[in-house]
């Protein structure tokens, strides 16, 4: 079995780059290969994955990615630890296996040079929600993975309908894929520690609910059903109706008890009511 990265040696890598850990970019590193071996096997890596890292950090859980995988594609938005990457692969005895490195935000990559298969990342916890929907929505060539979150962000994406943890990220999610959670990773296996737990969150992708004009619709009636959770929907959805009234006839034509929370209703639930938006058409 390959040596991956151990505590000592990412600390070395850091102190020769002159790098200390920003909360900005949400640089938690992963010191603990079996930990990062474990994500790995949870995401059902194999050796003809394409695998997609996002924020691969030092390099952690990219060399255990690259101990299964065909190839990795690593999108990392720090100049400075995209640039060391390849070394530290080929350092050690991964020179051979395609590594590609895009060094950019995540949050604006809009294309890769690969189809990714799998996705297999140490999501930062202030975009993680919104990174994942974002590669989601664009590289419909993977086919599931595991993102490490922090646990309240996983609470949420594998949330059921009527709980206090369900909310927009829940259905959203859905629109793409199967979400489950494949357990939990304790603080000390980050350099530095952080001070909130993570977790890990699996997704299978289906194919999805529909064309981007339904998406754009459903986004829009989850958005609005979330931003006032506490009020009925016919009161929630009013402003995207043009009035209580008007959204009341738009909610029960589609099935739908207009007194019910947003909160409670499924994907397809919102579909439905998306439908009914004044100019919609599918």
């Amino acid at each position: 079995m390959s040596q991956l990265l151990g505590a000592t040696e990412i600390r070395e890598i850091a102190a020769r780059l002159d790098l200390t850990p920003t909360k900005k970019l949400g640089q938690n590193f992963v010191v603990d290969a079996n930990t990062c071996r474990r994500i790995v096997k949870a995401a059902e890596v194999g050796p003809h994955d394409v695998a997609l890292e996002i924020g691969p950090g030092l390099g952690s859980l990219t060399l255990a990615l690259l101990e299964i995988a065909q190839s990795v594609v690593a999108v990392e938005i720090d100049s400075r630890l995209a640039a060391e990457l390849p070394a530290t692969a080929t350092s050690h005895g991964f020179g051979d296996k395609p590594l590609i490195i895009v060094n950019q935000d995540a949050l604006t990559v809009s294309e890769l040079p690969v189809s990714p298969t799998v996705l297999v990342a140490n999501l930062p916890y202030n975009v993680s929600v919104p990174v994942l929907l974002r590669f989601l929505e664009l590289f419909p060539s993977l086919n599931g993975g595991v993102v490490m979150v922090q646990s309240e962000v996983a609470d949420r994406l594998v949330a059921a309908p009527g709980s206090k943890t369900y909310g927009s990220p829940s259905v959203k999610a859905t629109w793409w894929a199967d979400m489950s959670s494949a357990g939990s990773v304790g603080r000390s296996i980050f350099w530095p520690i952080p001070n909130v737990d993570s977790s890990l969150v699996r997704f299978v992708r289906h194919a999805p609910a529909g064309d981007e004009n339904l998406r754009r619709a459903t986004f829009a009636v989850i958005d609005a059903a979330f931003a006032q959770r506490r009020k009925m929907l016919r009161g929630a959805l009013s402003e995207l109706f043009g009035g209580s009234s008007p959204a009341s006839a738009a909610i029960g034509a589609a099935g739908i008890d207009p007194t019910i929370r947003g909160e409670m209703l499924e994907l397809p639930a919102y579909i439905a009511i998306a439908r009914h938006l004044p100019g919609f058409t599918s």
